[in-house]
Parts: structure tokens; sequence; C-alpha cells
């Protein structure tokens, strides 16, 4: 039976996450992840894509606390809960709505690290930023993500890959939540519902990779791989793919360790043929 191997959280949308052994699930996903996000001159948020040193920049959550360092600067310490009612509109893709402002140092504090202006803005609990219609019901809310509160990967998906690349690249790579164990590579491809520690994840979309993967999470430095290799094995419709987006039904505490159920399967999504790559 697949076995949830890993969670990660992502405090600031796009700096580094940290992984955990247990997680409360809240009505936007993980509690805390992607809560915090920061954002240029015309409020438009900033990524890896973008600034690829945001990579370099730590985060963790400790003693109700959440604290990020950078290199060659002390360490930035942030309530978890702010209190603060500046606010200002940000956009996130095609989504443009109201966020807090932290604060005058943490801007100067991100503006230093990553040698560029910009300033840290806060989704607060109230808040709400629908999900896709097209992909999810009304009720289905996230915070920062790109789009949906949670993403799946296998360690399975992840070993083919690595095999098929000659490397050793790790998971963070990729950026997931949740990171499953115990199925055949790919198999996520036909799971369209699952149910884990009783919250129940609906998997409407898989995830099209941008070039973060390709930022190597120690150096920021741009490799070709994974994406070159991807392009070769999962292209479908000029995009490549890898893990597959979730939403949940329910909150919760998920547990590293905790069954997976497959509870419904589909066709394969992306729809790609991959009979000359054998299960990992």
């Amino acid at each position: 039976m697949p076995i949830l191997s890993s969670l990660f959280i992502y405090p600031i949308k796009s700096l580094a996450g940290f992984a955990v052994n247990q997680w409360p699930v809240v009505a936007t996903g993980f509690q805390y992840d992607r809560q915090w996000m920061l954002v240029d001159e015309q409020r438009q948020f900033l990524s890896q894509r973008r600034l690829p040193q945001m990579a370099l920049l730590q985060t963790r959550i400790q003693a109700q606390q959440l604290i990020v360092s950078a290199p060659q600067q002390d360490d930035l310490i942030l309530e978890l809960n702010p209190k603060t009612n500046v606010s200002t509109t940000i956009t996130v893709w095609h989504d443009s709505y109201e966020a807090q402002l932290i604060s005058e140092a943490a801007n100067q504090w991100f503006s230093q690290a990553l040698n560029t202006p910009c300033q840290l803005v806060y989704q607060p609990t109230n808040t709400i930023r629908q999900v896709d219609p097209n992909y999810a019901n009304p009720e289905d809310n996230t915070a920062f993500s790109d789009g949906f509160p949670f993403l799946i990967t296998t360690e399975a998906s992840l070993a083919l890959l690595n095999q098929q690349m000659s490397l050793n690249l790790s998971m963070q790579r990729f950026r997931p939540n949740l990171v499953i164990s115990d199925c055949e590579s790919y198999a996520e491809d036909t799971w369209r519902e699952l149910q884990i520690a009783h919250i129940n994840f609906r998997l409407p979309k898989p995830c099209s990779r941008c070039s973060v993967p390709q930022i190597n999470p120690k150096t920021a430095l741009n490799d070709k791989e994974p994406l070159r290799t991807l392009s070769r094995t999962r292209q479908y419709n000029n995009k490549v793919y890898f893990g597959q987006n979730a939403l949940h039904d329910t909150v919760g505490l998920l547990n590293t360790g905790d069954e997976v159920l497959i509870m419904k399967t589909g066709a394969s999504q992306p729809p790609l043929k991959n009979d000359n790559l054998a299960p990992f």
C-alpha cells in the first residue's frame, strides 16, 4: 500500500521550505504554507523564475516564530500571526486581491538579501482566494501557491527520472507538499481521489513544470536537468509534467507513515505513452 513518506512546508512563496513529520491541514492547505510572499515595486509576485537566488533563503518555524536565513545576514524573525492592518493590492498570476504588508524592516532585509527592491506581504486567514473553477469547487481555497493548495509527487517517479538522467537530484527540486512511496513510477498519473488520515484529496490536474526544477537549491545555479529529460519522456502539448496538483475536502492532521488509500483512478493525466519505460 502507498505510504505518505515526506511532508514539505514553504511558508514564503519560492523560498526554501522544510520537511516535517507532522503538520495540520487547514482550509488553504498546510498551515502557514505560502502564506507569505515577496512582491516587486509593481506588487507582482516574485519567484525563482525571476530571482533564482531566492532558493538560497532558508525558512523554519520555531517557538511560534517564522525565521528566515540568508547568506551573510542576521536572521529575520517574523510573527506567525502578524499584527498589521496596512494592506495593498497584489497580483499572483491572474489573481489580484488584498494582502497585508509586514514591515519596512522586513522589506529592507529581503531587498538586501536579494539585491532587488521588494516587499513582504501576508495573506490573512480570513482572506479567500479561490482555486480555478475549471478544476475546483467554489469552496476550494488556496494561499499564495501558483494555483492549488497541494502538490503530490512520488519517490518512484523521481527514482526513474534520476535513472534516466544518470543523476541523483533531490525531491526538493520539484517543491512538493506530499511525497508518496511504495507505488510504481508515475502511478500518480492515474490517481483521481486519495484518502490520507481521513482527509480526502482530489487530483484534478497534472503539474506542468516551469524552469524552477532546473535551479539547484544549494547554489541557485540553473542546470539543464531535469527539464531536458522530462521534455523527452514527459512532454505533452509542448509542456512537461511531473507531479499532480491536489485539492482537499476536509481539514485534519497528516503524519509521515500515514497510509494512502487510492479511492478513484482514471485515464492517465497527462495522456502519455510510456510503454518503453519500465516501472521503477
